[in-house]
């Protein structure tokens, strides 16, 4: 084989690994304990979050839902606008706007606006 020859099939190499696309798989986005979420609200109210954990409860009527994921140290609403809501006991990973919508006292109202839904 010829030098030229070479060059020739290392140029159509380099060229064709040029054109292939990038891997298009993304890592999740990492996981905010809900714990942390709920003892600081307002530190994370409007931006984009992800957590994961067991689903506690659902509902779901004509593609909309809401339910329950417990995390292991807190349990936070998600409610969706498509695709409906996963079955009790499923394991499910979250991203997602967090809403701040009070805290009196004790009690808080807290929610995760689905924007993605994935298996942890």
């Amino acid at each position: 084989m010829t030098n030229v020859s070479r060059r020739g099939i290392a140029v159509l190499a380099v060229l064709l690994l040029l054109s292939c696309k990038a891997n298009t798989i993304t890592p999740e986005r990492a996981t905010t304990p809900i714990k942390t979420l709920l003892d600081d609200p307002s530190s994370y109210d409007g931006k984009t979050v992800s957590v994961a954990g067991n689903v506690q409860s659902s509902v779901g009527v004509l593609g909309f839902g809401a339910y329950k994921v417990n995390d292991g140290t807190g349990t936070l609403a998600i409610v969706t606008e498509g695709g409906g809501a996963p079955r009790e006991g499923a394991k499910v990973g979250v991203e997602g706007t967090f809403r701040s919508a009070y805290t009196i006292g004790l009690q808080s109202g807290n929610v995760l606006v689905e924007q993605r839904r994935y298996s942890p």
